[in-house]
């Protein structure tokens, strides 16, 4: 049996909900063989993160040449890459193994607004991965960051979405979950030539954990399945309204999304 192979270069959640854990999930449920290299380890929990720890870059290269000098790849994402070093490598690995399909998902802020990563690697990321990326998909706070700009609105959005396109990823698409209530739900796609406002529905829920890992791997095990970027992005984005209707309850703090909840119908 042939399958689409996708892989995702990210950390690990030990509570499960986000990280590779989200993402072997999401490639699971929609048949594509999902593989992994592991960028850092966190202890962590429905409540927060309790300590990170990296994978040495060597190591992270290694597990990217692995998988594709056996298996292959029809399609990757990035995730959380801690620091400067793993950024490095993994932009080093993916010069010398170049991967058509890379979603680049600029982990650096949290949906809470709370910054992940220094400045320096801000760059790096802005500088050396952007430019890989078939698409991007940065969250209202990210898109911040790598524009210069406040966003607010959804103008804001579509400038901040030009801006970003000029670094160098083919398609942009800028998150609006961080926006003012009335605005959540409205992302902007940018493809360097069409703008497009794509709007979904707004699941009322707490528990959103893991939401942007849930649909960066989605989007990536449809472009493994060869879609189109767009049509990618937008059955992404309903497996994860879906997913959040499916959302579990589970710990003290902020749930996971259901990823498997077409098990449950």
């Amino acid at each position: 049996m042939s399958l689409a192979r996708a892989l995702t270069i990210a950390g690990s959640d030990s509570g499960g909900g986000a990280g590779i854990q989200a993402d072997l999930r999401t490639f699971a449920m929609h048949c594509v063989h999902g593989m992994t290299a592991l960028t850092c380890v966190t202890a962590q929990n429905t409540v927060g993160v309790q300590r990170v720890e990296g994978v040495s870059p060597e190591l992270v290269k290694a597990q990217i040449q692995s998988v594709l000098t056996d298996i292959g790849v029809d399609a990757a994402k990035t995730g959380m890459l801690l620091n400067t070093e793993i950024m490095h490598a993994v932009a080093d690995t993916l010069e010398l193994n170049p991967i058509a399909a890379i979603v680049v998902d600029p982990v650096m802020v949290a949906r809470t607004g709370a910054v992940l990563i220094d400045q320096t690697s801000i760059a790096v990321l802005r500088d050396r991965l952007l430019p890989k990326a078939l698409i991007t998909t940065p969250n209202r706070y990210e898109a911040q960051i790598l524009a210069e700009m406040t966003i607010e609105t959804v103008t804001e959005m579509q400038e901040a979405a030009r801006i970003i396109q000029r670094f160098g990823p083919k398609n942009v698409l800028v998150k609006g979950g961080g926006l003012a209530r009335g605005l959540q739900g409205t992302d902007v796609w940018f493809d360097g030539t069409a703008m497009q406002v794509l709007v979904h529905e707004r699941v009322d829920t707490p528990h959103t954990h893991g939401t942007g890992c849930t649909l960066a791997a989605a989007m990536t095990a449809n472009l493994a399945q060869g879609y189109a970027p767009l049509e990618a992005v937008q059955r992404a984005k309903h497996y994860v309204t879906q997913a959040l209707h499916h959302a579990l309850a589970i710990g003290q703090g902020t749930g996971p999304v259901g990823h498997f909840f077409p098990l449950l119908v």
